[in-house]
């Protein structure tokens, strides 16, 4: 099983080497099409994934991508296509709902929109994040304190781990093991900075990226224990087997969707 898993895990960094370094179209299309499995996870929790609202789901995913793939061209326009996009698909799903009476409950309704967002519109700032000015840098946050975070804050709570942080949901996380993994992060952002700028000249502040990666480390685990919580209600162990030794997507991705638009605010922010 760890044999497997590490091996899951040098091809999953391979994959993200390539494209993230290459970036442009490569970069969205993995994406786009990262996003759909996952919202294909997703809507399979709820029944979903071959029917109305599903489908519903990935047709706007897909106009999603493509819109903010043009959006560039359309700065000033942008705002507005966004919201009528998102208005459209509130009132596609609904009428679902309505005309398909009583076929889909409330739940699924919800589910399906709530998927576009989840999955799809929080994915796609990695894709954001590199088009950035000095996005080839940056972009690497999204999975330093995602994944950097994780790390740490398994050693820290396997090692002084005591004060439960949330003992329904997640027992094996701890209080200590949480604040190890924001910390470890934050000092990851500085190792980090010093090596772009030493190797890659980026310009980059520590001090800043201590922040990002400070800040990234604590949404990446709401990020784990929200996906961990979606997992508990509708009693099942992973969203898919895509990935193995780790899961399905959203078991893998499950920290980096939350922490990708935090990046990129607080990137363009600071």
């Amino acid at each position: 099983m760890f044999k497997t898993r590490l091996l899951s895990g040098i091809l999953l960094v391979i994959i993200a080497l390539v494209t993230v370094v290459t970036g442009g179209a490569l970069l969205f299309g993995v994406l786009l099409l990262i996003s759909l499995i996952g919202m294909t996870e997703l809507y399979k929790v709820f029944g979903i994934e071959k029917k109305a609202p599903g489908i519903m789901g990935y047709i706007f995913a897909v106009l999603y991508y493509g819109l903010l793939y043009f959006t560039p061209q359309l700065p000033g326009e942008a705002v507005t296509w966004f919201m009528m996009l998102f208005m459209a698909y509130l009132i596609c799903q609904m009428a679902v709902l309505v005309f398909a009476y009583p076929k889909y409950n409330t739940q699924q309704i919800f589910a399906a929109f709530f998927g576009v967002f989840y999955v799809a519109v929080m994915l796609s700032y990695i894709y954001q994040t590199r088009l950035l000015e000095g996005g080839v840098f940056t972009v690497w946050l999204v999975f330093i304190c995602a994944w950097g975070c994780d790390t740490c804050a398994y050693c820290v709570g396997m090692l002084i781990g005591k004060h439960k942080m949330a003992p329904v949901l997640s027992p094996k996380k701890s209080v200590e093991g949480a604040v190890g993994g924001i910390v470890g992060a934050a000092l990851i952002g500085v190792l980090y900075a010093l090596a772009i700028n030493h190797w890659g000249s980026a310009g980059a502040s520590a001090v800043e990226y201590a922040v990002i990666g400070a800040a990234g480390g604590a949404i990446s685990q709401i990020g784990d224990l929200a996906a961990s919580a979606i997992k508990r209600y509708h009693n099942i162990k992973d969203y898919g087997k895509l990935i193995p030794g780790h899961g399905g997507i959203l078991d893998r991705f499950d920290s980096v969707i939350f922490t990708a638009p935090i990046i990129y605010y607080l990137a363009v922010l600071l």
